[in-house]
């Protein structure tokens, strides 16, 4: 019988690519998004099945996690993709951002998580493939503080889970993304603006100046993520975390060869 993935945030971007990887390989898929209703590429393929799911609203979650139960019998894997990054001065940010962040990149994955665990544990086993990001293990980019938050939580959140789910034969995986070219991530980004403070206006231009620059050599492809999950849920890679990319690779290796202190100064002066 062919394996199912239950996908989250498969609208776009890597959710997309992820989506379409798995059912060209022969996997039935649960893709899961906000508006599936103005969903038009992946309805032509005939193993990916819709379902509506905002992942803060938990009755929802719940509801989808159900259906794609019902619809495919079983689900062996699960994807925690769908996020967001709010970005800027954290002075400046609205108190709904700042929830809003937490909400989706944190709270999120556990509702899911809570939402598929009974079906785990009653089949014996399962995976979560939750996708982190480099901010999540090396230090915030500047003016990320609350996008960087939301993923040092997951990160925090797959670890602890690991003790008390492995002896149910539920794995936990964390995919720490470097960024890659055409992922959505720019039009993701949520800027935090008061127009009462100017303080931080020239820090703000020059991030975003940094962030705009057309997609070179740091810019990873990113079907290299895609198969990461691939190689994650087939058990090829059984690692709990992999590093993707080259700019997330050259910062870890930079993170681990200098102090804190180090790092920080050289992280401000490249991005600012």
């Amino acid at each position: 019988m062919s394996k199912t993935i239950l996908i989250t945030g498969t609208s776009s971007g890597l959710g997309k690519l992820t989506a379409i990887h798995f059912a060209k390989m022969g996997w039935n898929v649960a893709a899961t998004m906000r508006t599936p209703e103005k969903e038009t590429e992946l309805t032509a393929y005939s193993n990916i099945q819709l379902f509506k799911m905002d992942v803060t609203d938990v009755d929802q979650v719940q509801t989808a996690a159900k259906q794609a139960i019902d619809a495919f019998g079983t689900i062996d894997v699960v994807v925690n993709n769908a996020g967001m990054g709010t970005y800027g001065a954290l002075e400046l940010a609205e108190e709904e951002a700042i929830d809003w962040q937490f909400a989706v990149n944190t709270r999120g994955p556990i509702n899911v998580i809570r939402a598929l665990l009974p079906h785990f544990r009653a089949n014996g086993g399962g995976m979560f493939i939750n996708i982190s990001s480099f901010m999540g293990v090396t230090s915030a980019v500047p003016l990320g503080s609350l996008y960087n938050m939301s993923k040092f939580a997951l990160e925090g959140l797959t670890e602890g889970l690991y003790y008390e789910l492995k002896p149910l034969n539920i794995e936990l995986r964390l995919v720490e993304q470097g960024g890659s070219s055409g992922n959505n991530f720019m039009n993701n980004m949520v800027w935090s603006t008061n127009p009462d403070i100017h303080d931080y206006d020239e820090l703000t231009a020059r991030l975003k100046k940094r962030l705009e620059q057309p997609e070179g050599a740091d810019a990873d492809d990113p079907q290299t993520i895609v198969d990461v999950i691939s190689d994650l849920a087939t058990g090829k890679n059984r690692q709990f975390r992999t590093l993707v990319g080259n700019a997330a690779h050259e910062l870890m290796r930079l993170r681990q060869s200098v102090t804190i202190e180090e790092y920080l100064e050289t992280m401000r002066k490249t991005f600012l």
